[in-house]
């Protein structure tokens, strides 16, 4: 029986679930905001899962409307300072993987301070992809190893990207059917699972159903059995 240990989700479809309701993208991402909270404390109670790695802002987010990028950065402060309580009643760790230099002193501070605070929890772990790209993650990893005098192998490659933990099972909700550059080499054998659900009408009971039929999956990573 196979157990999801490392989920990975690429939350969707907020800014149309707000207009499908006739309201701002922003007030989309405010409700997706609460799924984060929900599906994290859901998995916190799971023995079997390990890590909960959630794309929150990517590389190529920044070519978003001035105004929504800058919604975004305050919901993400405003989210950790007020779930930092929620954090460590869930035994849950804050990471982040992605480039976050790219944001603002206050948020940054925010960031360290969480990680902080919550580093001696050994629950779940909640990674948060922030000014992430799996391209620049690569990237940034092979110009650290490039001055490496040994051929690259898989195993030193692993250990500089930002994610060093293999994906098992990968959801992206939205309706949509691609990766979005997203944790491209730690979801080399990931079970894919696409819904149609806007991520602010994703619940556990739809992740607990995946998780279901991901026990059913016979993984063989390349081999017979």
């Amino acid at each position: 029986m196979s157990s999801a240990k490392h989920i990975a989700i690429i939350m969707d479809g907020n800014g149309r679930w707000a207009e499908l309701q006739g309201q701002k993208r922003v007030k989309g991402h405010e409700e997706g905001a609460k799924i984060v909270k929900t599906i994290t404390t859901y998995c916190s109670l799971n023995p079997d899962i390990d890590r909960l790695t959630l794309y929150a802002f990517s590389t190529e987010n920044w070519k978003r409307p001035r105004l929504e990028v800058e919604f975004l950065m305050k919901l993400l402060e405003r989210y950790l300072k007020n779930e930092l309580p929620v954090y460590l009643q869930n035994n849950v760790k804050l990471e982040t993987i992605g480039d976050t230099k790219a944001f603002s002193k206050s948020l940054q501070k925010t960031i360290a301070k969480v990680k902080e605070k919550t580093a001696n929890c050994d629950g779940l772990v909640q990674s948060l992809a922030l000014n992430y790209g799996a391209k620049d993650e690569m990237l940034r990893a092979i110009n650290i190893l490039k001055k490496e005098k040994d051929d690259i192998s898989e195993t030193m490659l692993s250990d500089a990207l930002d994610c060093k933990h293999s994906v098992d099972l990968l959801i992206r909700t939205g309706g949509d059917y691609r990766l979005s550059n997203f944790l491209l080499w730690q979801s080399a054998y990931a079970e894919l699972v696409f819904t149609d659900t806007l991520w602010p009408d994703f619940s556990t009971q739809e992740l607990e159903e995946i998780l279901k039929k991901f026990t059913k999956i016979e993984r063989r990573f390349g081999g017979l059995k």
